[in-house]
C-alpha cells in the first residue's frame, strides 16, 4: 500500500514537469504563459517557437504520462491503481506544483497515459482527432474529439475497466478547454486552415 501511495505522488510530480515552459525558454527565451494562447502545451510552443519545438514538447508531455503508468504496472496490475496513477499524472499537468498549480490542457498527457493502458483505443481516438483537425482546422475541436471517442473505443475493444478513467478525463479536458469551447461557439477560435489560406493569399 505504501509503495502505491508513494507512486501516486511521484506520478503527480512527473506530470507536473512543465516541459513546454522549459523548452520554450531554452529554445527561444520566452515564457509561453505570457504570449499566444498563454498555455505551456505543444500547440502554443509550436506557434511561438516553431514546429520542431512543439513536437519536442508533445513528445515530452506524452512521456510524462506514459512513463509513470508503465512503471505502475511493475507495482500492480489492478485497474483502479493504474487509473489513479494515470489521473495523478494528468492532474499534475493541469495543476503543476512547479507552476503555482496552473498548467496545460492535458491532451498530450492523456494520450501518454493511455498508451500503456489501452494502445489501440487511444490510437483510434488519435486518428479521429487528426481527421477532425484536418477537416475543421481547429486543434481544440480535435482535442475534444479525442476524449469523446476514447470511451467508445475502450468499450468496443473490451477495455471496460478504463472507461471510468476515460469519462473523468473527458470531463477534465472539457473543463480545460472551456474557453476554447466558448470561442468555437462564437466563431472566434483560431484555425490553422484559415491561417494557411491567409499566408497563401
Amino acid at each position: 500500500m505504501l509503495a502505491k501511495l508513494l507512486w501516486l505522488g511521484i506520478a503527480y510530480v512527473m506530470g507536473s514537469i512543465p516541459f513546454g515552459l522549459l523548452i520554450a525558454k531554452a529554445a527561444c527565451g520566452i515564457d509561453p504563459r505570457l504570449d499566444g494562447s498563454k498555455n505551456v502545451g505543444a500547440t502554443n510552443v509550436a506557434r511561438l517557437c516553431g514546429f520542431k519545438f512543439g513536437v519536442a514538447t508533445l513528445a515530452c508531455d506524452l512521456l510524462k504520462g506514459a512513463v509513470p503508468v508503465a512503471i505502475a504496472f511493475t507495482i500492480s496490475h489492478n485497474w483502479l491503481f493504474l487509473s489513479l496513477v494515470a489521473f495523478a499524472a494528468l492532474i499534475g499537468h493541469v495543476r503543476s506544483c512547479f507552476l503555482d498549480f496552473k498548467g496545460g490542457k492535458a491532451v498530450a498527457t492523456t494520450v501518454g497515459v493511455f498508451i500503456p493502458l489501452a494502445f489501440y483505443p487511444i490510437l483510434f481516438s488519435c486518428l479521429a482527432s487528426a481527421f477532425v483537425i484536418w477537416r475543421s482546422g481547429y486543434v481544440s475541436m480535435g482535442s475534444l474529439t479525442l476524449v469523446v471517442t476514447l470511451p467508445v473505443f475502450l468499450f468496443l475493444s473490451g477495455h471496460w475497466s478504463f472507461i471510468p478513467l476515460a469519462i473523468a478525463v473527458l470531463a477534465l479536458v472539457f473543463w480545460t478547454h472551456r474557453e476554447n469551447i466558448g470561442r468555437l461557439a462564437r466563431g472566434e477560435e483560431k484555425s490553422w486552415l484559415k491561417k494557411k489560406h491567409e499566408e497563401q493569399a
